[in-house]
């Protein structure tokens, strides 16, 4: 069930991130919502799909970015395997595994866009990438990581309900 509601979810996410989200940058970083959706989800405590909300939030944004074709998915996917060590290692405080998750993922993918631009022949300076588009990209993913989390903890509850024994 939880695949059938991510489909709709990420699209409508992905249509908010470029539509809207893209045009509030900080310097020339955008947050990445679809990425906070992924991880949030990721870091739940009873959730078995994240490897299949990565894949299907991997293809739109390769489908609707102009990052080369699977950048994104490949970064997504991992994305979740660190959220997923994350909370494997933090599983006390899913809120503070959100946040690293947040980090690392913004991190893998930022650099993975950037080296694959430079790899197909971009010329995108490392320096000047790091500090106008990942550090701000970073910062913005940090701030609506707690909402984003709140509300997918609020989903993963109501599709994934605790089992109460009689």
């Amino acid at each position: 069930m939880s695949i059938l509601i991510a489909i709709p979810i990420l699209i409508i996410l992905v249509i908010l991130q470029s539509a809207i989200v893209s045009l509030l940058p900080l310097l020339h970083g955008i947050a990445d919502i679809v990425l906070l959706a992924i991880l949030a989800w990721a870091v739940q405590d009873r959730v078995t799909s994240a490897w299949y909300w990565s894949a299907i939030g991997g293809l739109l944004i390769s489908v609707s970015s102009a990052l080369p074709v699977g950048v994104a998915l490949v970064g997504y996917f991992l994305a979740t395997s660190a959220a997923l060590l994350v909370r494997r290692w933090v599983w006390q405080v899913p809120l503070l595994a959100m946040l690293i998750a947040t980090f690392f993922g913004t991190i893998i993918t930022q650099g993975l866009a950037i080296f694959t631009l430079n790899f197909i022949g971009t010329p995108i300076p490392w320096v000047e990438a790091l500090n106008l588009i990942t550090l701000p990209s970073l910062l913005l993913n940090l701030a609506l990581a707690i909402p984003m989390y709140a509300l997918f903890s609020d989903l993963a509850k109501w599709v994934y309900p605790e089992e109460i024994e009689i």
